[in-house]
């Protein structure tokens, strides 16, 4: 049964493997980290995410800074002022812990966002540039074990995302 198995599985991996070495038009592969990272869009988003990320540290050192000022205020208190400052204290600290978590998850969805639109507009370059060009076949680079005679197409797709993305 094994060697059943085994027979059929390396039999459909040949036909597979002989159906793209008889494709009539060319075959090219994509370094699609390299693609993303260099695509001036992508750098531009990261900054503007680190100038949101920096604005909102400074807000929550804002409130850090609030809570100390209050915890010493607490100091020099009556026990009766101490009890409601304490509350209140505690009630900052909360509101320090949802603006964290607030503050955490909206940098985390926009940056999934803009990286999925990243990632789909990339994949639209590739597809035209593939059909405009003559291949049958596009491979992105982490699933490409051996390509003797695959292009490598990377600084190309670079060049046309930024080309658009200039304009």
């Amino acid at each position: 049964m094994k060697k059943v198995l085994i027979y059929i599985f390396i039999s459909v991996f040949l036909f597979a493997g002989t159906g793209i070495a008889q494709t009539s038009g060319k075959i090219g592969h994509v370094d699609l980290s390299s693609v993303f990272d260099e695509y001036q869009k992508t750098k531009d988003f990261d900054k503007d995410l680190e100038k949101k990320g920096d604005a909102k540290q400074g807000q929550r050192e804002k409130l850090v800074s609030e809570i100390r000022k209050m915890r010493d205020e607490v100091e020099m208190m009556n026990e009766k002022s101490r009890d409601k400052k304490e509350q209140d204290i505690e009630a900052k600290i909360r509101a320090l812990q949802e603006f964290d978590q607030d503050a955490k998850n909206a940098l985390t969805k926009e940056r999934d966002d803009m990286v999925r639109d990243i990632l789909r507009e990339i994949n639209d370059v590739i597809r035209v540039y593939g059909e405009n060009n003559g291949y049958s076949v596009i491979l992105n680079d982490r699933v490409l074990l051996y390509g003797d005679q695959l292009e490598n197409l990377t600084d190309d797709i670079i060049k046309i995302l930024n080309d658009n993305y200039k304009r």
